[in-house]
């Protein structure tokens, strides 16, 4: 697996807020922006429609290197089959792997996967927060299309793409963040690929290591133990299709748990409750969700080291359960690894809040060099040995 996401169900209510409406695709092409982690020389796409209650239908589907903003290299690209057929249609709550596409694959490129959706297409589950523009052109099918004319529509989410695996050398691996927005990346630079993840797959690029991936399964407002209506699946009930079920998978970083901590304080809304349910937490119940999680990584044979919750300028009441937490992560000996975000992020003279100038500026999500910083807090050797044996 070179590059992948994770999806969450849009909620489904006639009174969305702007925030969570889907772009119109029925009859239209959507131009998506993807940046693999590792070279190869073929590729298959992964399509999902896990929360779907009609079939997924594309007509055409081309993968192409991106030509920078919704244009795409000459020629279109290569057509995707599945099957030998160039349309396909994945079931309500299935996923499916396209065949081999012969093509050369560069890590750290930008390529633009085109997929013609059915007439009575819609959206109903997507990554909402992409970091990324995409693309939705006007009606017809533009998949081929190498100019950017047609695609006049932008959306920052990701729809049904959510992997691409590569023909990769032998021996190659892939590490998986998983966790809330702040491994999604929320308030990082858009289009500039600044998330700690990205920043890591760079770092390890660097380093001369070209057989590791790094892929980014963080849902912005994603919580440990519990489901929400905007932020997908609790991440024990999410961890083994999102991470343990990639193909190449041996470690994951998990970062999570400041949204169940907090979201218990949030006022309860009318209409759409993204914050629903507002369920209290202990330190204990986090450090149970958290042993379930390591059990299934062990289970699947997979290493799984725990990042300490990062400063957030909370209460007392919850920088208690947070310093708690971050006490049994590093003192538990539970997690394979630990990395811990907690004390590369910190004011020194303030620990319960961001550095200034690894704060985006709500004193939660970090800044460009926040994410840089958290990056540079991984340790290669670690988890790169840990992937690999």
């Amino acid at each position: 697996m070179a590059w992948a996401t994770a999806l969450q169900p849009i909620p489904q209510r006639a009174d969305l807020p702007p925030l969570y409406r889907a772009p119109e695709v029925g009859g239209r092409t959507v131009r998506q922006i993807v940046y693999p982690t590792l070279s190869g020389k073929s590729v298959r796409i992964h399509l999902s429609n896990e929360y779907g209650k009609t079939p997924l239908v594309m007509e055409d589907l081309r993968i192409a290197r991106s030509a920078g903003g919704a244009a795409a290299s000459a020629g279109g690209g290569a057509r995707v089959t599945f099957g030998g057929k160039p349309s396909v249609s994945v079931a309500p709550g299935r996923e499916l792997d396209s065949d081999p596409i012969a093509m050369d694959v560069a890590e750290g490129a930008p390529y633009a996967i085109s997929a013609f959706m059915a007439p009575d297409q819609r959206v109903v589950a997507w990554h909402r927060v992409s970091s990324q523009l995409n693309y939705v052109s006007s009606p017809g099918n533009h998949a081929a299309d190498a100019t950017a004319e047609a695609f006049r529509g932008r959306f920052t989410q990701y729809l049904w793409v959510t992997g691409l695996s590569v023909d990769a050398a032998p021996g190659s691996t892939a590490i998986a963040a998983i966790g809330d927005s702040i491994t999604d990346g929320m308030r990082s630079s858009l289009n500039q690929n600044r998330r700690w993840p990205d920043a890591f797959a760079r770092r390890l690029a660097g380093s001369g290591n070209r057989s590791t991936a790094v892929i980014n399964l963080g849902i912005s407002g994603n919580r440990l133990l519990n489901d929400s209506p905007c932020y997908g699946d609790a991440l024990v009930t999410r961890f083994g299709r999102d991470a343990l079920e990639r193909p190449g998978v041996k470690a994951v970083i998990l970062l999570i748990g400041i949204n169940d901590i907090n979201f218990a304080a949030m006022p309860a809304r009318s209409g759409l409750d993204c914050d629903f349910p507002h369920a209290l937490v202990t330190a204990a119940d986090l450090i149970a969700g958290y042993q379930r999680v390591i059990a299934a990584a062990r289970r699947a044979g997979v290493k799984v080291f725990g990042g300490t919750l990062t400063p957030a300028a909370l209460p007392a009441s919850r920088e208690n359960i947070r310093l708690a937490v971050n006490e049994w992560i590093r003192s538990s000996h539970a997690f394979d690894g630990v990395v811990d975000f907690d004390a590369a992020l910190r004011d020194p003279a303030e620990p319960g809040r961001l550095q200034r100038k690894y704060d985006s500026g709500d004193h939660i999500h970090p800044s460009d060099a926040g994410y840089a910083a958290m990056a540079e807090a991984v340790s290669v050797d670690g988890a790169v040995n840990s992937a690999r044996k």
